[in-house]
């Protein structure tokens, strides 16, 4: 489902550069679970932003379900983004103004669902995350936990090939952070591909696999116990 050859990632610093990532190559499978982990300062979003087409490497491809996003415009890496990739963060990004199912409705309208259609979903999706009956409340009315179920129904509301997650947990205590993962699981278990940047590594116990970042570079890959057998 995506393929990292040989990525490079730099930025300039006054006359010189700093490399952030420095020639990555990996491989995530089709309806894979993938943790990426290290120290603040490894590399592991910077390597998220580039799979996911929120940034480009400075040499390298990128390789999603067989299409070269190489030569990409601004344009295409914007409507291949829109549709066929997920996002949640770790600040959940929601529109304070909207509620939780306008939230999720605003991308399905972009991709010119109906409003109707788009509410449907959006109470199908917020179901799906345990808050069919949060769909009117405001971001302000939830609590963190909430907000975050909230981003990843949005993420997975148009049926996405790849969710991308960005440390989806740093903001929450240990207790609603489980339940997010829980709710990670349980997309997962249904077919769904994840990578999911965290450093936190007592939250990897429920992926594939897990890699592990230094000073821009895989230092370690190991296998996970498969949340599918749980």
């Amino acid at each position: 489902m995506i393929q990292a050859i040989h990525l490079i990632k730099q930025y300039k610093a006054g006359t010189g550069s700093i490399t952030v990532l420095n020639d990555i190559s990996l491989s995530v499978s089709r309806g894979e679970f993938l943790a990426i982990t290290g120290r603040s300062g490894s590399g592991k979003s910077t390597l998220l932003y580039q799979l996911s087409l929120l940034d480009t490497p400075t040499s390298g491809k990128v390789v999603l379900d067989n299409q070269d996003t190489t030569g990409f415009t601004d344009d295409q890496r914007v409507n291949y983004r829109l549709r066929e990739l997920g996002y949640v963060f770790q600040d959940y990004a929601l529109i304070p103004s909207l509620t939780a199912a306008e939230n999720i409705m605003a991308p399905l309208l972009m991709l010119g669902r109906s409003s109707s259609e788009a509410y449907v979903i959006a109470s199908e999706v917020l179901a799906e995350v345990g808050l069919a009956d949060k769909r009117d409340n405001l971001p302000s009315q939830l609590s963190g936990g909430q907000q975050q179920r909230v981003s990843i129904a949005r993420a997975i509301a148009h049926k996405p090939k790849i969710i991308f997650a960005d440390e989806p947990t740093a903001n929450l205590d240990s207790e609603t952070s489980e339940q997010v993962l829980q709710t990670f699981l349980r997309i997962h278990k249904q077919g769904q591909t994840i990578v999911m940047v965290t450093h936190e590594e007592e939250y990897t116990h429920l992926t594939d696999r897990v890699i592990t970042l230094s000073d821009g570079q895989i230092i370690k890959t190991k296998k996970s116990r498969s949340p599918r057998g749980k």
